[in-house]
Formats: structure tokens, C-alpha cells, sequence
């Protein structure tokens, strides 16, 4: 298989992972179970968990060992999605559309969609404990699941979120910017793919150079995400463009401009590719998945 089909056959397997760990919706609370479901199946690209995969077969070469790094892989898109579902509330970016899709709180209303958000974010990790079932190596599942929470919580994207939202309107400058995407984008890339190397049994210096690694990709990210919204259309990325701007925030493009934005979508994918290069195994679809990121318009 060529890169391309690797990646349609591991986002096949992926959602299946996904839906796998998905709540019932039966009881009398199956609205909210309704509205998680709804949020998680909305699609998306779920890089988040493809990287953590990716990073885990790096090091870990048994198979038959690889249904401890599933719940996991569930549990940070469950995390990623919950930061989205609560992104779009009226009281932040009040987002109607997300991924083509009317946004959970106009699907089931503002209350049901704080819930949603809430249940994910705590059903996350009653997820990823699911891992201790299956795994013979418990003392790398706890220390995943610390990690996990200390990335999406108040000194991860949490904490890169609340920056985010009372500097909207403000002058904001380049540390703060930084700041910013380290936290509200980076650090979620950074859990996934620092989980794959800890269950995957990488020696510390890797992990570093993974989070590293991870760090890079989240900017890159993030700073597309900057040039899309202005460049992009709604048809095409499936959600408002001139967010940023309708929201009064100061983005890489705002403060750096276009050419340079670009320059460094570049030179922070290259950087990335670049420790990757520097970890065992077979480094082709990683790779490819980063250079996506360079030429993805959604």
C-alpha cells in the first residue's frame, strides 16, 4: 500500500476504535448520550489518535500488545471533541457549523451541549482506564492517564484556551501568541503522541523528543488552521471562515502576515520530520501524515 491508502485503511480502523467505546443511548438520560454521540461521530480527521498509533508501532513491534494503546486512542478524541463542542457555545466562538454539520448546541440546545461536553470530557477517562484490562504493563497505562489530564487540563489546552478568550479583542503579542497555540493546540498533539511512546516502552529522551516533536506539529497546525480560515471556504472546511476575524482575535497571519505564516507551516513540519527521523522504525506514513499538514485546505 502506498501512504494515501495506508491512511484511508488506519481512518477506517480508527473510527471503528472509535465508535467501539461509544456510551448506548438508552435510560432516562439518553438525550445527553445522544448528543455525545452525536459530536463524536460528526467526523473529522482524528490525526490526534492516527499519531498516537503511529508513534506506539515506533516502538512497539507486538501486535498482539496493541489493544492497550485502543482505549486511548478513543479517549483523546473524546477529549479533542469535548474542547470543540464547548469552543462552539454562544458564550465562546458561538459556532453554528462544525465539520459540514450543525454544531451540538444547535442540534440539542446550549444545556445539552455543556453536558455533552462534560461527559466527554469525564468519559475520556473512564475510557482510557479500560486500557488497565488489557494491558500487562499498568504502571505505563497510569502514568498515560496522568499525562492525558495534565495536557487537557488548566496547564494544557485549558489553560491555552482561557488565554485565548480574554485576550479576544486585545492587542495580543508574540509570546502570548505562543502561549496560546502551545496550549489550546499543541498540548493535545503532544498527549497522543508522547501516550504512543510511553505504552510503546520509549526510553525518556525519546519521549522528550517525541513531546518535542509533537510541539511542532500542533504550531503547524494551528498556524494553517490561520490561513484557512482567511483563504478557505465554508463548503470546503466545513465551518465559518473569518471565525478570527468576526471574533476579534489575533492570529499568526494577523501579526506575521501571509508569506511568513506559510514560511513557518513549513519550517515547523521539516522540524518535526526532522526528529522524527531520529526515532526507531518505519518513519513513511508518519511522515506523510505531517506533510499533510502543509497541504491540507480542511
Amino acid at each position: 500500500m502506498n501512504p494515501k491508502e495506508r491512511l484511508e485503511q488506519y481512518t477506517r480502523e480508527t473510527e471503528e476504535i472509535i465508535r467501539a467505546y461509544l456510551p448506548l443511548e438508552e435510560g432516562y438520560h439518553e438525550t445527553v448520550l445522544k448528543a455525545v454521540n452525536y459530536s463524536m461521530k460528526a467526523g473529522g480527521k482524528r490525526l490526534r489518535p492516527l499519531f498516537m498509533r503511529g508513534v506506539y508501532r515506533l516502538f512497539e513491534k507486538d501486535r498482539q500488545k496493541e489493544r492497550e494503546v485502543e482505549p486511548f486512542m478513543a479517549a483523546i478524541e473524546m477529549i479533542h471533541t469535548f474542547s470543540l463542542v464547548h469552543d462552539d457555545l454562544p458564550c465562546m466562538d458561538n459556532g453554528r457549523l462544525r465539520r459540514g454539520k450543525p454544531t451540538t448546541w444547535v442540534e440539542y440546545g446550549y444545556d445539552m451541549a455543556v453536558l455533552a461536553g462534560d461527559a466527554l470530557a469525564i468519559y475520556a477517562f473512564e475510557t482510557a482506564a479500560k486500557a488497565l484490562d488489557v494491558s500487562d504493563r499498568p504502571d505505563r497505562v497510569g502514568r498515560c492517564m496522568g499525562l492525558l489530564a495534565a495536557k487537557a487540563g488548566v496547564n494544557g489546552m485549558i489553560g491555552g484556551q482561557t488565554v485565548d478568550v480574554e485576550l479576544a479583542g486585545k492587542p495580543v503579542d508574540e509570546k502570548q501568541l505562543d502561549f496560546i497555540y502551545r496550549l489550546k493546540t499543541g498540548a493535545l498533539l503532544e498527549a497522543p503522541m508522547m501516550i504512543g511512546a510511553i505504552l510503546g516502552g520509549a526510553q525518556e529522551a525519546q519521549v522528550k523528543a517525541v513531546e518535542q516533536m509533537a510541539s511542532y506539529v500542533g504550531q503547524a497546525f494551528q498556524i494553517q488552521d490561520d490561513i484557512l480560515d482567511l483563504t478557505s471556504t465554508t463548503e470546503v472546511i466545513g465551518k465559518p471562515v473569518m471565525s478570527d476575524e468576526k471574533n476579534e482575535k489575533i492570529t499568526y497571519v494577523s501579526l506575521y502576515g501571509m508569506d511568513q505564516a506559510k514560511k513557518a507551516v513549513r519550517d515547523l513540519s521539516y522540524g518535526a520530520e526532522e526528529i522524527l527521523r531520529g526515532l526507531p522504525g518505519n518513519h513513511e506514513f508518519l511522515e506523510y501524515l505531517i506533510d499533510m499538514l502543509i497541504t491540507r485546505e480542511k
